[in-house]
This record gives C-alpha cells, structure tokens and sequence, in this order.
C-alpha cells in the first residue's frame, strides 16, 4: 500500500512519454487524484488507537550496511502524507491552464516525481532511505525552477541547491556514523529508525559541544533548520519562491517546508532527546526571531509573492518554537500548524499566480479595487488571508493558539514575544488584500506587461485601472480548487478533532518519551 502511494507518481512520469501531449495535463490531474483516493483509503483504514507504526513494509536494500528499504505510517506522518496528496491535485488545478508554456510533458514529470520525494520522506522508517527520499525532491524541484522560473531563476536555483546540500551531507555523515556505532553497540549493523533509538549516545552536561549526542544532534537538525527554513539559514527561500513557478511555489510552501520540521518530530528530538533540551532555548529564540523578522520583512515587500514568502519565514516559526518547547499541547499545535500552513499558503501563492497570469504584474502598487470585477478571487484571497492570520473560526487559529498555549506553559515572556507575531502578520496580510482588491485604482493597462514575463512589468501609462485589465474572475478549475482549500479552512477550524483524532496517541507517546526519564 505504501510502496503503491510513493511509486505511483514516478511510474506515472515514466509512462509520461506514450500519452499526446493534449491530454499530458489530463493525465498528471488523474494520476494526483488516484494518489488522493489512496491516502484516503490509508486514512479510512488507519488505527488511531496505538502509536506503532502501520502498513509497514521492509526489505533489505544495502545489507552489508544494514540498509532496509522500509516504509510505515503512524499518527504524525498520516496528517502530513494527506497534505500532500490533497495539495497535488489542487497545485494542478489552480494553475491549469496557465502553466506551463513549454516542454509542458517534462514539466509535469517533474511535478510528480517531485510528489514521490514527498511522499517517501514522511513514509520512510530507514534512516538513510529517509535521506534517499529527502535528495529526491531536489532534483524535479532544480528544474521546476531553473526551467520555467523567472528571469533570476538560475541564481534562485543554484542558492536553493547549495544550501540544501550542505545541510543534507552533515545528515549523511551522521546516518554512517550511527550505523556503524549500531554495529558496536547491538552488534549489528542497522540504519533502521526503531534501532538507533535504541542505541547509547552519550551526553555531557558539562561538555555539551564535544558530546556525540549533540554533535548528531546538529548534523541533523541544521538540515532541518535549513529546509523549514529557520533564521538564518532562510534567505534561499525567497528568492526560490519568487523565481519559481506558481505550482513550485505551492509544493514549496505547502509541503517542502514541513519536510524539515517533520524531521525534526521524527528524529531530532525522540533519539537525540538530551542534546534537544539542551540546544532547545537557542533554537527556540531563532524560531521567535523568525517569527519577528519574517513579519518585518514581508511588511516591506512591494512584491506581492516576495511578501507571501516571508510570510512563510515567520509562519514556520511558530512550528519550531511550538516543537522545542517539550510541551504535549505544543507538539500537537506543531503538527496542526504544518497542515495549516500548507493549507493557506497553497491559497495564498495560487492566488498570486492567478493575478499574476492575467495582469503580468505582482507589484502591489499595481494593483486596487480588483474586488469589482473578480469578486470569487476576492472572496477566496479573503478567506485564505484570515486563515494565514490565523482568526478564530479557521484551521489556523487552531495550530497557532496551542502552540503559544503550549509555549506559555514553559515560558510566559516567549509566548508574548511570539504573540506579537500573530499581530504583526494582521498587518501585512491585510495591507495586501487592501492594496489588491480594495484600494485606490491603480493606472495600469495591458500595455507591454502583456507580452513580458518580467518581475515588475507593467509601469506603461495606460488610461485603464487595473481591475479593467483582469478581465475574468476566477474560471471553474481554479474556483474548485479554492472552494477545497475553503472548506478545509473552516472544517478544521470548526472540527479539528476530526482531521488530528487519529495523530493524539501518536503525540502523546512522543511527548511522554520526552517529558519522561530526562525531565530538565
């Protein structure tokens, strides 16, 4: 079953090349929705009463190594696999027909090769095929942007590859090392997730830096940090964000990011949990700068993705401070924000690939009084800005408000600090929806903007307003993918027990583990 939902896609992609290219996007659109009904044949037959891992599966793969290939799924990881089949086929719906203009078939393989990275990340239970699955999502994400990215595309993707590299060779370095202490200390060699939790690291209170505990500990967790991203390993992602395309951008925001911070739930701190106290209060500060910062930034961008982007900076620093904090609620708050966040900021970046289609624009000075003549985009742009806010009613004010409940519970002063974040992020968002679809008209036409693909093209004098140059509202494709977005919004914000019932046992395993033997 499992092998079957992270397969799929690549199978597919290969099969890419018998379909005619007019029925390509047809074809990529079936695939993400049979991906969809697979996960939710997982969901409908997942036990939400134990802790262990389910529908495993596991094979040797490298035995001289101790290298399985080995799948399972348990309450943290079934969340996160639903994400990214649900985000799939709305990526593909919402920017269909605008994307791609070229090599459209090479362009949708990648799209779904990229999908079996995601997938075998949050499957996977061998610690190095976890880092074969996390390269994997590399490579489709390389040429997502470095193709059909925007005019900076080749910097944009050079920086994202480089950083992300670093970090990813520290982690390798590390699985060996744990595999061969698995040899000395269980007598066999094993990179399986369930044995190195197992094994003895030490830790030195007093020496902390030369403890191999802690010195695992950041090998990993930098390429976490990275991948979230945390300040400041965070400055690749904005540049990857505006330069990619708007079904990039999506993957991106939606489900790439929370690779790192499932990570950090899956492996950092339940077999590093001495070293993760310890590096916890720096890690925590770095998130609530984040938070902070990120705001800051995205209030100064005139570039309406830019600003989403940033946004996504100080949204991911809620997860790592929530994370850190060993606190039941604010664990379960952090799984609830990743699924949030991937929720909104789908919304969100799909919206500005629709403004940015029909005006050739994301100059939030360009824009104003677009509500008239785009009313559904308006209303979708609406509901997705007071999920990303996180008000109270949508699935954000959910993840959001038990994380701070739960960080308060460890520090009152860090929970007032990250809630001016929650503050600071009703400014920005609402400074862009004010500015796009309300506002003053803004003198802008079709003019040459039309024709270019340039980051701020349209500064043509025309004598038209913007909202006379969108001449449609949102056409049936992208209202459905909205409307689903929607309705996840308010369900979860409504019913959360619904979609997190099944990850409670699984999250309070965990934090019991934490919290246990080691209590600080």
């Amino acid at each position: 079953m499992l092998s079957t939902i992270v397969f799929l896609p690549t199978v597919a992609a290969m099969l890419l090349v018998l379909v005619p290219t007019a029925y390509a996007r047809k074809y990529t659109f079936a695939v993400s929705i049979v991906s969809l009904l697979l996960a939710v044949k997982l969901w409908m037959g997942f036990d939400g009463s134990t802790a262990a891992m389910q529908f495993t599966e596991m094979v040797p793969w490298i035995p001289q190594l101790g290298i399985h290939y080995a799948l399972g799924i348990d309450g943290i990881a079934l969340p996160l696999v639903a994400l990214a089949a649900f985000i799939a086929p709305i990526a593909m719906l919402g920017t269909w027909p605008a994307e791609p203009v070229n090599k459209e078939k090479f362009f949708l393989a990648n799209a779904m090769i990229l999908q079996t990275g995601m997938y075998g990340t949050f499957l996977s239970t061998d610690l190095f095929l976890f880092y074969f699955f996390w390269e994997v999502v590399l490579i489709p994400m390389f040429f997502l942007i470095g193709i059909w990215g925007g005019q900076n595309r080749i910097y944009a993707t050079l920086k994202f590859f480089i950083y992300t590299m670093i970090g990813s060779l520290l982690m390798l370095v590390a699985i060996f090392w744990l595999g061969s202490e698995a040899r000395e200390q269980l007598g066999v060699a094993t990179t399986l997730m369930s044995d190195i939790a197992k094994l003895n690291l030490p830790f030195d209170p007093s020496n902390p830096w030369m403890s191999p505990q802690a010195l695992v500990f950041m090998a990993f967790t930098l390429a976490f940090v990275i991948k979230v991203p945390m300040v400041p390993f965070h400055t690749w992602l904005p540049d990857a964000h505006v330069q990619a395309p708007t079904m990039g951008s999506v993957f991106l925001a939606a489900v790439l990011l929370k690779m790192g911070t499932y990570g950090i739930i899956r492996i950092s701190l339940p077999m590093f949990t001495e070293a993760a106290m310890w590096a916890a209060p720096a890690l925590q500060a770095l998130g609530c700068v984040g938070i902070i910062y990120g705001a800051f930034c995205a209030m100064a961008q005139d570039d309406f993705k830019k600003l989403v982007a940033y946004s996504s900076v100080s949204h991911m620093g809620y997860i790592v401070v929530g994370l850190f904090a060993f606190q039941p609620i604010a664990l379960a708050g952090s799984l609830y924000q990743m699924v949030n966040h991937g929720i909104a900021s789908a919304g969100l970046f799909l919206i500005v690939g629709m403004l940015y289609e029909r005006l050739h624009t994301r100059n939030l000075n360009e824009f104003g009084s677009l509500a008239k003549s785009v009313p559904m985009m308006a209303i979708a742009f609406m509901i997705m800005t007071l999920s990303s806010v996180a008000l109270p009613g949508t699935n954000g004010f959910v993840g959001e408000f038990t994380i701070l409940l739960g960080t308060f519970q460890q520090s009152a002063v860090l929970a007032g600090i990250c809630g001016l974040g929650v503050i600071f992020g009703a400014v920005y968002s609402l400074k862009a929806f004010q500015k796009v679809m309300l506002g003053p008209s803004n003198v802008q036409g079709h003019g040459h903007a039309a024709h270019g693909h340039d980051d701020h093209a349209g500064h043509g004098h025309h004598e038209e307003p913007a909202h006379v140059a969108v001449t449609h509202d949102m056409n049936a494709k992208e209202i459905t993918a909205m409307a689903l977005l929607a309705v996840f919004v308010f369900a979860v914000g409504f019913f959360p027990e619904i979609f997190f019932g099944p990850s409670r046992v699984a999250l309070e395993t965990l934090s019991q583990s934490l919290t246990g033997p080691v209590a600080p």
